[in-house]
């Protein structure tokens, strides 16, 4: 059977989009993918675009888009509306979000990185089996105290 034939039964669909038949029915229940056709025996009988609807959600909840984002724009979409912009700019919001936490983890990693340096110093000053006070030097009086200036 080829992608691109159909109609697909939720084991097939599942099987060829790499998503479990649970996933199937979470993007059902969540309108992300239209309920499908049933036969007479109850099989939910999906048709050869569900496929391309199927990765189109998986590629685009790894984008960073959240279930609710999507679906509101899918409802745009499937109602004949034209998302495209809106798409964009939840999009670009994303972007802007993410280089805001990529320089606060580029923040952290240099306190982390000056923290280790701090303690590697408290440990070679303390003498074996004492307390070098690692934990302690992080917080002084409620407030980050910062790390020792390195010995020279």
């Amino acid at each position: 059977m080829s992608e691109r034939q159909g109609p697909y039964r939720a084991g097939q669909l599942a099987h060829l989009a790499g998503v479990s038949t649970d996933t199937l029915r979470y993007y059902e229940r969540r309108g992300l993918l239209p309920l499908p056709p049933r036969t007479d025996s109850g099989y939910r009988l999906y048709p050869a675009a569900a496929l391309r609807r199927v990765l189109l959600v998986r590629r685009a909840l790894a984008l960073g888009l959240s279930v609710k984002e999507l679906a509101a724009l899918l409802r745009v979409r499937d109602a004949g509306g034209v998302p495209c912009r809106n798409a964009r700019q939840v999009l670009a919001t994303k972007l802007e979000t993410l280089d805001v936490r990529l320089r606060e983890l580029q923040v952290l990693r240099r306190t982390l990185r000056a923290t280790l340096s701090d303690w590697d110093a408290r440990l070679a000053a303390a003498p074996a089996g004492t307390r070098a006070g690692l934990l302690d030097s992080i917080v002084h009086d409620g407030a980050l105290v910062a790390p020792m200036p390195r010995r020279q």
